[in-house]
């Protein structure tokens, strides 16, 4: 069974978002995500500065089984990337929800209220 936070959003597509207190939305994948995947070794980062819409694909994970998007649960510009990644893309699978992939300054913070709790995301998952 996956751990599930209570405090964060998520897309189907496994992807976890936090709204900061700048403002800011996190990105993630979910521990569920990390499961599925297996050993991750290697994570593609988007660009500083790159500007998405919901659900664009905005990077790649890859790990010992398969390698899988990542998307952009909400609109906004790449504002960061944890870099940490390139060296220890495995902090994806032991620490899913502080080792965050991305960060947005996001178009409009209201898209967060389109993704899935941390129950209706439990229910999505089938746990």
């Amino acid at each position: 069974m996956s751990f599930i936070p209570t405090d964060l959003h998520f897309a189907e597509s496994h992807e976890w978002a936090r709204l900061e207190a700048d403002g800011s939305v996190t990105v993630g994948i979910s521990d569920h995500a990390q499961e599925a995947l297996g050993d991750v070794v290697f994570v593609e980062l988007p660009e500083v500065g790159k500007v998405f819409s919901a659900n664009d694909q905005a990077g790649v994970v890859e790990s010992v089984k398969a390698a899988s998007d990542i998307y952009s649960p909400i609109a906004g510009e790449v504002i960061a990337v944890n870099e940490e990644l390139g060296g220890s893309p495995e902090l994806l699978n032991s620490e899913p929800y502080s080792a965050w992939i991305f960060k947005l300054k996001p178009s409009d913070k209201t898209e967060l209220g389109n993704l899935l709790d941390a129950a209706g995301y439990k229910s999505a998952i089938g746990e």
